[in-house]
């Protein structure tokens, strides 16, 4: 071995006060040779000592709070870090004051280099109450965390080996996560980046990731290298896209204060989980929230209630304006009916237009609500507090803790959920928690559920079920997760810290901005691809033409006097043109599969069209019930067509296969990208088409057990 491969350089960094010096002292057992760094009159240490034979070189760094500050100590000390003159990191944090020291480590954590984490003045913690375990504190940052005390000389020589360990075989990526909306738009900016493969940003021989945080963050070194670059016309413009959503998010025009938010989020989190202080300490009103909202008993019980009050409020809010929607379309094509001549185009813009699109349109007051809730809980900074309340609750089914953020995000789009798992480091985790996201229902089914909840049970009920829904849908998840952990996604899973920023008021711009944002996708989606569905089948469900049968029963309905007679005669001739029509066909081909479940060839044909996007589901049952008769102000409505034509036990099945079987289209392409290819899909829609069938299955027996 060469004589510079036995030197390992260090970098000793810290905040002012936490025992920098004496530490070095201790490890060197010399006097320090002290100098100035070149070009400035701040002064510089270094010291040497030997250790299994290694030269060990300690340099020790101007105490700072900050990498981000303007005094030179703190320029000096980021230049030092950047720079490629040391072969690892020691980060001295003082025991006794973790909250304010860690701010410095978790921005060391972002320049992914080789570190260690010496937790100096033990003794003194341990007089003070204070417990840290630093196991788990390892496990959460992803670097080694020692116990150490320059005072007293405990565990130095454990500190020198550590060095030796990562030197020799070095360590795996840190674990500096940020918030779930610093997270989405990392994400977009690092696949933007991956994609294009483009020289000038290979050139900054940085990951796409680190590229992204530098850019979100401005890094100034970084603006100068891709300003003058072609690419930085396509990239900016994606920049300042992530820019804006994140002030808006954040309320603020200022991305130094964001981050600074998020840091002290993640260093919360650390604390939280890791420190005991066994004296009491001063507690804020956040902790005193805490002690109520993340108790170890009460804790689960609040959030379920929470979750329960808004589900009763999505439908008994809900439903107030669903008539006067519901009525308006009803007007609108009744209009279009007696102004349209052609009798082709008629039924097309009435039936398949107003009467697909109307429908998923009917339902967007739940979905308003719902993500009002879910915006609601974010802001106010109780969400983390359930990811963290759960984290346990989620290992005992082969879960990540930090799996709720994109589980939790699937209540509202598979979409952003799937994309979500990318900050999970284990593939195996990633992969487990892709393959469960599916099981929280998203927001899509909720028309469903309503239309479906709102047929067959009482108002003052119907908030009820509606919980339980997706309560049953999340538990459905959990034991799924179990089994996949145990077969085919076998090992052990990783810790994580969660954010945990104050609680504040409620920030009803952003709330306004979350459910604005959420509104105009689903309508996005209403008037453009559920069109398009609406379209394609209304032509499936009018089409071949059938005059002879049309014929047939138009001569029998003008020999009949008696109305209800022709009545009768009307409504078979409409079934018997939708029975034979292209979507007739095609239901009746695939009846048989789910003659078991007792879905007839209408519900069948649903669940199919229910692959392209779940609002769907609505659209095509509104066309295909509403075509059963001529609908008109005085007529039943969906719910009651439905609560007629399909019978409860049947409706408990249908409601089970819909929360389980395959996400929508974009979902399913989505998820083949996270997931890595198109095996993951064929697996994705085995799995849970062979789930939902079982589920289903068994919830109609015993559906029918208890209803006879």
């Amino acid at each position: 071995m060469s004589a510079r491969s036995k030197l390992i350089r260090i970098a000793l960094i810290g905040q002012p006060n936490v025992g920098k010096s004496l530490l070095i002292n201790a490890l060197c057992h010399s006097a320090m040779k002290v100098g100035n760094f070149p070009g400035v009159t701040v002064e510089k240490a270094e010291a040497s000592t030997t250790h299994k034979g290694y030269t060990l070189q300690i340099i020790d760094l101007p105490g700072t709070y900050s990498l981000y500050g303007y005094s030179d100590e703190e320029k000096i000390t980021k230049n030092f870090v950047e720079s490629n003159d040391y072969d690892l990191i020691v980060n001295v944090a003082d025991s006794t004051n973790l909250e304010r020291n860690l701010l410095l480590s978790a921005q060391l954590l972002e320049m992914q280099k080789k570190m260690i984490l010496a937790l100096n003045m033990s003794d003194e913690a341990q007089k003070e109450g204070i417990k840290i375990n630093e196991r788990v504190l390892s496990e959460l940052l992803g670097i080694p965390s020692v116990r150490v005390s320059a005072h007293t000389k405990e565990n130095l020589e454990l500190l020198l080996d550590s060095i030796i360990t990562i030197h020799e075989t070095g360590q795996s990526t840190n674990k500096r996560i940020y918030s779930n909306a610093i997270e989405t738009e990392i994400l977009h900016l690092e696949e933007f980046i991956e994609s294009k493969k483009d020289a000038s940003i290979e050139s900054l021989q940085l990951s796409a990731r680190q590229i992204a945080i530098l850019l979100l963050k401005q890094d100034e070194k970084t603006f100068a290298i891709l300003h003058e670059k072609p690419i930085w016309l396509e990239l900016s413009q994606k920049l300042q896209e992530s820019l804006n959503n994140l002030y808006t998010i954040y309320d603020t025009p200022s991305n130094k204060e964001i981050f600074l938010d998020d840091l002290n989020a993640f260093v919360q989190g650390l604390i939280t989980e890791t420190i005991d202080y066994e004296t009491k300490k001063a507690r804020n009103y956040t902790h005193t929230i805490d002690k109520i909202l993340i108790n170890k008993y009460a804790g689960i019980p609040i959030f379920l209630f929470f979750m329960w009050a808004l589900f009763q409020l999505t439908f008994t809010l809900g439903a107030l304006p669903m008539d006067m929607i519901e009525a308006f379309f009803g007007w609108l094509g009744d209009l279009v009916k007696d102004n349209v001549p052609n009798e082709a185009l008629s039924s097309l813009l009435a039936d398949g237009i107003l009467g697909g699109v109307g429908a998923v349109i009917l339902f967007l007051p739940n979905i308003v609500i719902l993500f009002f809730g879910i915006a609601l809980l974010e802001t106010t900074g109780y969400m983390s507090r359930v990811a963290f309340l759960l984290d346990g609750f989620f290992h005992k089914f082969g879960l990540h803790g930090k799996s709720f953020i994109p589980l939790v995000t699937g209540f509202g789009c598979s979409v952003p959920a799937f994309m979500a798992t990318r900050t999970l480091k284990s593939r195996k985790d990633r992969l487990l928690t892709l393959f469960i996201i599916n099981f929280m229902s998203c927001g899509a089914r909720l028309p469903v559920y309503v239309l479906f909840v709102g047929a067959f049970f009482p108002a003052q009920l119907a908030g009820n079920w509606l919980f339980g829904i997706y309560i049953l849908g999340a538990l459905l998840g959990l034991v799924m997760a179990k089994i996949l952990r145990l077969t085919a996604f076998r090992g052990a899973d990783e810790p994580f810290v969660m954010e945990m920023p104050k609680y504040r008021m409620p920030n009803w711009r952003l709330v306004w901005f979350a459910i604005y944002t959420k509104a105009k996708m689903y309508l996005k989606k209403a008037g453009t691809f559920i069109l398009a569905a609406s379209i394609l089948i209304w032509f499936a469900s009018s089409y071949p033409i059938q005059d002879e049968t049309r014929a047939i029963y138009e001569n029998k309905i003008e020999q009949t006097h008696d109305d209800e007679a022709k009545e009768k005669l009307t409504f078979a001739l409409e079934e018997s043109l939708i029975e034979n029509s292209y979507l007739g066909m095609t239901g009746k081909l695939i009846e048989p599969i789910f003659a078991p479940l007792g879905f007839d060839w209408r519900m069948s044909v649903a669940l199919l069209s229910g692959l392209a996007a779940k609002e769907v589901v609505i659209s095509t049952m509104g066309v295909l019930y509403s075509l059963g008769s001529d609908i008109d102000e005085e007529s039943e409505t969906l719910m009651e067509i439905i609560k007629n034509a399909i019978p409860l036990q049947t409706a408990v099945a249908f409601i089970l296969f819909i929360m389980i079987y395959n996400p929508c289209l974009a979902a399913t392409v989505v998820f083949g990208k996270e997931a890595g290819g198109l095996k993951y899909i064929a697996f994705l829609f085995l799995l849970t088409s062979v789930c939902a069938y079982i589920v289903a299955f068994f919830g109609s027996l015993i559906a029918g057990v208890i209803l006879n």
